[in-house]
């Protein structure tokens, strides 16, 4: 062998001892958990109070939809209550004053009536005992004040169940229909709020999907929300790999403009294989398996990234070559 020849195997073993192979990077992409907000009720888009891009505050209205049926309805419902309301307390008492007066009066003239008839009895037997009158007279007096004395005890009674309640059955079957009616109207009145839909957090408005004055089925999304830091790195991890990675493992996100590496751990990891044909697991096939791996990094440094953007993986610790 030629000097020159040798001089260049020795360059070359000299340039492999000092190069370094590079740390393993896995490529993928940063993903967002959307906020999806929908009404569970149809009707047409009558208000879109946000539009894309907006940062809004939790409680901000976002949409609402046309609540004319479902205000009626209220209204009904609360008319109902009202109504039943009045019922249950109408069976909690007695009769009316006027009601009771007059019962009051019937009783009064009763007991009148058989003071009458008891002092004419007295003066019916004084003659029969003078011999003025016949027998039969003093039994119709007799009658009559027996009659009267049944009067005032009916007069009585009445008086007694003029000043009760209703019965008992009656009155819990008013309480049931307050309480019925008084559920109708909490169910008319969530119908009448869930028309109207609020920012269930603080978040930036990702997309608008219906236009003021268009009918929205009800449970589809007209705004996705994307709160601050609810980003995660979805990358891909060769089959040859995964066994070095775990649940909760440090990982450092490397993406372009991010400036240092974010760093984040894992919280997921794919039970099956993409990207290869599942019968064909020959040894030259499976090099290209791969599995999907996700990262969540903390909630400020989660700011950084954008739904979309390509990034690189790698362990803690671990630097670009």
């Amino acid at each position: 062998m030629r000097p020159a020849d040798l001089a260049a195997i020795a360059l070359l073993v000299v340039l492999a001892g000092c190069s370094r192979a590079p740390d393993p990077a896995w490529s993928g992409y940063v993903e967002g958990e959307y906020v999806y907000v929908a009404a569970p009720l149809g009707g047409s888009l009558e208000t879109l109070a946000v539009r894309r891009g907006e940062v809004v505050k939790q409680g901000a209205p976002l949409f609402a939809l046309e609540s004319a049926s479902e205000q009626a309805a209220r209204e009904e419902a609360a008319a109902r209550l009202v109504g039943a309301r009045a019922q249950a307390s109408d069976a909690e008492k007695g009769r009316r004053p006027d009601e009771l007066a007059v019962t009051q009066a019937q009783f009064a003239q009763a007991r009148a009536e058989a003071d009458v008839a008891a002092a004419e009895y007295e003066r019916q037997r004084a003659l029969l005992a003078q011999g003025f009158i016949s027998r039969s007279r003093l039994d119709d007096a007799r009658a009559a004040m027996e009659q009267s004395r049944q009067r005032v005890a009916e007069m009585t009674a009445a008086l007694r169940v003029a000043r009760l309640p209703a019965r008992e059955d009656e009155r819990l079957a008013a309480q049931a229909s307050a309480q019925a009616a008084q559920q109708a109207l909490r169910q008319s009145e969530w119908r009448t709020q869930q028309k109207q839909q609020r920012a269930p957090a603080d978040a930036t408005v990702a997309d608008t999907y219906f236009r003021a004055g268009e009918w929205v089925p009800a449970g589809q999304p007209v705004v996705a929300l994307l709160p601050p830091g609810q980003t995660k790195a979805r990358f891909f991890v060769p089959e040859a790999e995964l066994a070095s990675l775990a649940i909760g493992q440090a990982v450092a996100i490397h993406c372009d403009g991010c400036g240092a590496p974010i760093p984040a751990r894992i919280d997921f990891i794919a039970t099956q294989a993409e990207y290869t044909p599942p019968v064909i697991y020959s040894n030259s096939q499976r090099s290209r398996l791969v599995f999907m791996v996700e990262a969540r990094p903390d909630a400020k440094d989660g700011a950084k990234l954008k739904p979309g953007q390509p990034v690189d993986v790698r362990r803690a610790g671990e630097t670009k070559s």
